[in-house]
C-alpha cells in the first residue's frame, strides 16, 4: 500500500474555505481577519510543512523500529483489515487528547504548542499555525503504544492526517452551535473556541481532536457560554508582535532564561511544571488564574458565604 499524507490532498480545500470565510467576515464580522495576523498564520503553515519534511523522517524511523516489537500482528496485508482502521482512528484520537493535554500542562511541550494559540483572532487561518519544533519535544512517544499494539506506522500516519483535517473546520466563528447530539460526541467550533480562549473559566479546557467525549470522560470539558461573556483569544501573556521568528521561538527563549536564572533545585521544574509556574509564585498558572476567578465569582454570587462559609451554609439551608 503506498504511503501518502491525506493533508497534502486537503490543502486546496483549506485555501478555498479560508477565502469563503474571508467573504463571510467581510460582510458579517470585519474584525475576524487582520492582514498581518493572517500573513503570520500562513507563514507558520509554510514553516511547519518545511519542518515536517526535514524532521518527519525521525518519527518514521522510531515508529518502524518500535513496530518490530509489536504485540499483535495484523498480517502482511494489514491495510485490508477493515476493523483496524476505525479502531486505529479512535485510539489515535485518544493519544492526541493526551499529547495535547501535555502540550498545555508541561512547559516543555507548551514551548512548541504555544505557536498554535498565539493569534488573538480565531478564524480558519489560525488552524495553519502549526509548530515548527514539535519533533524536538519527542511528543511522538504518546503514539508509540499504538505501534506496539500492532498498528502499522503508515496506518497511524493516515489516521492522524484525517484527524488534522477534521480539526481545520472547527477554527471558525462563522458556525454557532451544531445539533445537540453532534455537540455531545464530536469536537465542534463551539467547543474549540473554548479551547482557544484566555477567559479564566475556559483556560486549559476541551483538548479533544475529533471526539469531545474524551474531555467529558477525563473532566476537562467546558461549555461555551457566549451569553455570559465574550471570548478573548490568544495566550495569557499576549505576544504583542507579528514577528514570525519571535512568535515561533519566544517560549523556548523564555523557558531557557528561566532555567538559567533559577536555583539548581528548581531548574527541572521550569522544564516539566505547568506554564507560568515559578518557584517564588511571582507568576500565574492557569490553575491560579481559574481559582482566583472562581473565588471572585463566589463572592459576587454570595458575599456572606464567601466571607464566612459556616454562616453561608446555614443561610442556604
Amino acid at each position: 500500500m503506498p504511503d501518502f499524507s491525506p493533508v497534502d490532498y486537503a490543502v486546496p480545500g483549506f485555501v478555498l474555505l479560508v477565502l469563503v470565510e474571508m467573504l463571510w467576515a467581510w460582510k458579517r464580522k470585519p474584525g475576524a481577519y487582520e492582514a498581518r495576523d493572517t500573513l503570520t498564520s500562513l507563514a507558520f503553515g509554510l514553516g511547519s510543512t518545511v519542518a515536517g519534511v526535514l524532521f518527519g523522517g525521525f518519527a518514521i524511523l522510531v515508529f518502524f523500529a518500535a513496530w518490530e516489537w509489536r504485540i499483535f500482528d495484523f498480517g502482511r496485508e494489514w491495510w485490508t483489515v477493515w476493523w483496524a482502521w476505525p479502531l486505529c482512528f479512535v485510539l489515535d484520537d485518544l493519544a492526541y487528547y493526551w499529547v495535547h493535554r501535555a502540550g498545555h500542562r508541561i512547559r516543555w511541550f507548551w514551548a512548541s504548542h504555544v505557536n498554535h494559540h498565539s493569534s488573538q483572532h480565531y478564524n480558519l487561518s489560525t488552524a495553519l499555525r502549526q509548530t515548527w519544533t514539535g519533533a524536538f519535544t519527542l511528543g511522538l512517544a504518546f503514539k508509540l503504544p499504538l505501534v506496539l499494539l500492532g498498528f502499522h506506522p503508515v496506518m497511524i500516519a493516515i489516521c492522524g492526517g484525517f484527524n488534522l483535517i477534521y480539526q481545520f473546520w472547527i477554527h471558525t466563528e462563522a458556525i454557532g452551535k451544531m445539533p445537540r447530539w453532534f455537540e455531545a460526541v464530536m469536537n465542534t467550533p463551539s467547543h474549540h473556541r473554548v479551547h482557544h480562549a484566555t477567559n479564566p473559566r475556559y483556560l486549559d479546557r476541551n483538548y479533544a481532536g475529533v471526539f469531545i467525549v474524551w474531555d467529558r470522560l477525563f473532566g476537562t470539558f467546558e461549555e461555551e457560554r457566549p451569553d455570559e461573556e465574550r471570548i478573548r483569544y490568544g495566550i495569557v501573556r499576549q505576544l504583542g508582535s507579528f514577528n514570525l521568528l519571535w512568535s515561533v521561538f519566544h517560549e523556548w527563549i523564555g523557558m531557557a532564561q528561566d532555567i538559567w536564572r533559577a536555583p539548581w533545585k528548581h531548574k527541572l521544574s521550569y522544564l516539566l511544571r505547568e506554564p507560568g509556574w515559578t518557584h517564588d509564585g511571582s507568576r500565574d498558572t492557569s490553575d491560579t488564574i481559574r481559582a482566583r476567578w472562581l473565588a471572585s465569582r463566589q463572592v459576587a454570587e454570595d458575599p456572606v458565604a464567601a466571607e464566612n462559609p459556616i454562616a453561608g451554609r446555614g443561610r442556604a439551608a
